[in-house]
């Protein structure tokens, strides 16, 4: 399968429209996909999780950390945490050095400008499907991880501190990552470095997206990221804690997140649906967008090495729960999804995804994936 080499139409930047009194059709969703609909506003939250001491001296605590992340992923796919390590003052500083950015005269922002072939740079669509509808946003995406394709070179000069901050904010999330890969291993009823070997041990992949989406004069007619479901393992993302916009399915509702201060909001990746066999599954996200008021997120994606054969782990796999998915790579499965762009969750449930021996049983997830091995 072929990787794009260019985007099928001239690239708008979208925050150059924000001062527009009506958004483009270019943007205009179908009425079925608009926020508006099955949007719940109140006091429902995806579960938060105090990480501290999750793996010190205190076995119970520790039981207790695990249990509640193991519920969260079987309930929601999603959940904030605090207490996790990274340090608050960084995570301010990340988030506000990429607005800064997102602020410099377009033809600084322009050098960086990207393509469908690796998506690395400055953007503002994803999918390469010619007349397509497009999300009210746009994006900066870079490699962290591994070395051999991070090139500080395409990261942005401009803040001056911009390389800095962001080396060093990723080694901190990449541990945190590691932290919380374990406690998943673990909640599985797997050895506690399982899933970890499984994305290739230390030879792992990591990349940021930063999100801006700019001031919206029609947010009840689009999205500032459409539905979907992250195609990699498991992502952190570092919210603006003062302008919710993140969105997550919840049965037929969509329910939004509002972002603690400090907090990473963390999400199941269809690479870990597909390992581990559908107990803990991907959900599907979308964001919204405002008129008043502009929002900066950085998601940090935490994936298998791109080479390696992600199948369900084989400790998962019983006769009443037969391997639902293919063995395929990383890379492969990103080129399947590349020109599609955001889908739901199609993609992960797609039928060239799906095994032909798989079949359609609903269970309860085996007693591994509540039990906590401490």
């Amino acid at each position: 399968m072929a990787s794009p080499k260019d985007w099928p139409e001239p690239v708008i930047r979208v925050q150059s429209l924000s001062n527009m009194a009506a958004i483009p059709n270019r943007y205009i969703k179908p009425p079925r996909d608009r926020p508006a609909i099955n949007s719940i506003q109140n006091d429902v939250n995806i579960p938060l999780i105090d990480l501290q001491g999750v793996f010190g001296d205190d076995s119970a605590l520790t039981a207790t950390i695990l249990s509640q992340v193991s519920e969260a992923c079987l309930d929601w796919g999603f959940f904030q945490v605090v207490n996790h390590g990274v340090s608050p003052l960084l995570m301010d500083h990340a988030r506000e050095v990429w607005r800064r950015f997102f602020h410099l005269p377009m033809e600084e922002k322009q050098v960086y400008a990207n393509s469908p072939k690796t998506y690395e740079g400055y953007g503002s669509r994803l999918g390469t499907q010619e007349g397509a509808i497009l999300d009210w946003s746009d994006y900066y995406f870079l490699h962290y991880l591994p070395m051999l394709l991070k090139d500080h070179e395409k990261w942005p000069a401009l803040p001056s501190s911009l390389r800095e901050v962001i080396e060093e904010y990723g080694a901190e999330v990449v541990k945190l990552c590691g932290v919380l890969m374990k406690v998943l291993s673990m909640n599985l009823g797997l050895g506690e470095e399982y899933l970890q070997k499984a994305f290739g041990g230390e030879d792992i992949g990591a990349c940021l997206r930063v999100n801006f989406y700019p001031k919206c004069p029609q947010p009840d007619l689009t999205l500032g990221l459409s539905s979907h479901s992250d195609p990699g393992g498991m992502t952190l993302l570092l919210p603006d804690d003062q302008v919710p916009g993140l969105q997550v399915r919840k049965s037929t509702t969509w329910v939004t997140v509002k972002p603690v201060p400090h907090a990473f909001i963390v999400n199941i990746g269809d690479q870990i649906q597909v390992l581990s066999n559908a107990i803990y599954k991907s959900v599907e996200h979308r964001v919204i967008v405002n008129s008043a008021e502009e929002r900066v997120s950085l998601a940090f994606f935490y994936n298998p090495k791109s080479d390696l054969q992600i199948e369900p782990a084989k400790e998962l796999v019983k006769p009443d729960k037969p391997a639902l998915y293919k063995a395929m790579t990383f890379d492969e499965y990103r080129l399947f999804i590349r020109t599609r762009g955001p889908r739901g969750k199609s993609q992960v449930e797609s039928s060239l995804i799906k095994s032909p021996k798989s079949k359609l049983i609903t269970a309860a997830p085996p007693a591994t994936a509540k039990c906590c091995t401490v």
